[in-house]
């Protein structure tokens, strides 16, 4: 029985296990969405906006470890999700993105909402097709959720043209999917494993810094056992916050531009830092000659093409990191099963936690009773007892929320790391909640951020989605402003935000409801209120307009360089 191309993606859908599809409809995907009442299994969640959509794809998949999936119309509604997709690839986050083409006779002919989305595309997606005959529609459909979740994770797009989608041909689910030219590294190589266990035996200042990659592979676990068994420091990149307890005592809190004390001279100090999962970004490594100068280094990524292309490496292991970080343990626990880990580490220990002790992350309390933004996701921290799931948009808040909320688990953090998107946070937290509707999901914004796409309010009160918006409002575009109050002799150009709307009332507008706090004093009891509200929320809270946040480590500068409080 022949099946029109609609039929087709729609249960190739299911057949990769979707649930959820996040899109907004347009004229050349309109045969999808007359095709989609068919398909009860899929709950179509419509955004306000097709970057909004991708966003909360991204942010499904952060929080359930599944592939997220968007379907968008052709031009401008193509054109809208590059933002998205180039954030979900920075961050190397599995989506599908599902792109309506313009029929395939008229490409290439400037019609009516047509974009060459595939060309756009292409520097910013793991992969992506352009399907021109219906009977490889449920082929490549299986090979893009391959591609997105497989190896290094990331977003693939399919460019659908409109007689593809109309078109009919039986639906043929291949069972098994492969791809000559792709064949990621999973298991890594047992000599590489050995000679990364020797140097740890041999260290005596070694530190474990964990990435997003051990988020992303599930491997929590692994490095918290590795860590713990061989008493070994552990720092974190912002991405790979979570994978190891903020609140144990080897935790020495986020590496990099806004890392804490501790972590940064650690790293300058370390013998061996063994890294799993990270690229050696600029905002970690700041100055790159100045990088870990006395430490050897251990590098574990799926991605080869990721090792070395920043830092110098001694031991590179290509492979999964849950596998390579219970591989070494592996060894470490036969081979050197007599060797007492805690005292070759305890004067390593020793320096660490003094330096934690003595430059702990801090500030100076209001003495006018106005509320510090740290003292905002203290609250959150205490009213949540660390359960939430965060989200977060990009600037200070975010950097706040890095530093003060304390991860103790992965996938509870889900932020713009790598290509620091502005206008992520919320709708990723509308994305989070869905997955995980009976987790609480908090997204922490800055009002400056959260006018970027403050229109998913509706997405949220439409669908009933107890999403919770904290803005830490201090009327700047605030890291911006930080940076040129600290390197522009205070040159605030352009980044005064005093004309905002009023937030409370927007959101009763959308049908939200909403909350300010002003005081500290009332940071608790209104915060208690509006997170226990059944419905979505904006809390604006009025924070001191020009705070910072330190640690910085000035652009250019190596990690022991930061300015303190």
């Amino acid at each position: 029985m022949e099946r029109t191309g609609a039929y087709i993606l729609l249960e190739s859908l299911k057949r990769e296990g979707v649930d959820i599809l996040f899109g907004y409809p347009g004229g050349a995907v309109i045969d999808i969405y007359d095709e989609l009442p068919r398909h009860p299994e899929i709950r179509h969640i419509l955004t306000r906006h097709e970057q909004g959509a991708v966003h909360a794809a991204d942010g499904y998949a952060r929080a359930s470890g599944k592939v997220g999936c968007c379907l968008v119309t052709s031009g401008p509604g193509a054109t809208n999700t590059v933002t998205g997709i180039a954030t979900a690839y920075a961050d190397s986050i599995p989506l599908v993105v599902i792109t309506g083409q313009v029929p395939t006779q008229l490409i290439g002919n400037d019609a009516f909402q047509e974009v060459d989305i595939v060309g756009i595309t292409r520097p910013c997606t793991k992969h992506n097709f352009l399907v021109k005959d219906v009977k490889k529609l449920a082929r490549t459909i299986r090979q893009a959720f391959y591609l997105a979740r497989s190896g290094r994770p990331g977003p693939v797009l399919v460019d659908l043209p409109k007689d593809i989608v109309q078109a009919t041909a039986e639906f043929l689910w291949p069972d098994d999917i492969s791809m000559r030219s792709y064949n990621p590294t999973y298991k890594p190589n047992a000599n590489q494993l050995r000679r990364a266990a020797e140097l740890i035996a041999e260290s005596q200042r070694p530190v474990l810094l964990c990435g997003g990659g051990v988020v992303m592979a599930d491997a929590a676990s692994e490095a918290t056992a590795l860590a713990r068994k061989l008493r070994i420091p552990v720092t974190a990149t912002l991405m790979g916050l979570g994978a190891f307890p903020a609140t144990d005592e080897l935790f020495l809190g986020m590496v990099g531009m806004h890392g804490t004390y501790a972590a940064n001279l650690a790293i300058n100090n370390a013998d061996l830092v063994v890294c799993a999962g990270a690229r050696f970004d600029d905002r970690v490594t700041g100055k790159i000659a100045a990088f870990a100068p006395k430490a050897r280094i251990v590098h574990i990524d799926i991605d080869p093409t990721s090792i070395r292309k920043n830092v110098d490496v001694d031991i590179p292991v290509v492979g999964d990191c849950k596998l390579a970080l219970a591989g070494i343990l592996d060894i470490c626990e036969s081979k050197y099963a007599e060797k007492d880990w805690a005292t070759q580490h305890a004067l390593w220990l020793k320096d660490v936690a003094s330096w934690k002790k003595s430059k702990p992350l801090s500030y100076e309390p209001s003495a006018d009773g106005a509320i510090k933004p740290q003292e905002v996701i203290e609250a959150l921290r205490e009213l949540t007892r660390g359960d939430a799931i965060i989200a977060t948009e990009v600037g200070q808040h975010q950097m706040w929320a890095a530093q003060y909320y304390e991860f103790t688990k992965p996938r509870t953090l889900l932020t713009s790391g790598g290509l620091g998107t502005m206008g992520y946070g919320f709708p990723a937290a509308i994305g989070a909640q869905l997955a995980l509707p009976d987790k609480m999901v908090i997204a922490v914004a800055g009002d400056g951020s959260l006018q970027m796409n403050i229109q998913e309010l509706a997405t949220a009160v439409a669908n009933k989605l107890p999403v919770k918006v904290i803005i830490l409002n201090n009327r700047h575009l605030g890291m911006v402003r930080q940076w040129q109050e600290l390197f522009y002799a205070g040159n605030y150009s352009s980044t005064n935000m005093e004309a905002q709307p009023d937030f409370v009332r927007l959101a009763e507008a959308y049908g939200a409801e909403g909350y300010r706090i002003e005081r500290a004093c009332d940071l608790l009891p209104e915060l208690e209120k509006a997170l226990s509200t059944p419905n979505p929320a904006f809390v604006d809270v009025r924070v001191e307009r020009e705070e910072n946040v330190y640690p910085i480590v000035p652009a250019g500068a190596a990690l022991d360089e930061m300015l303190l409080v």
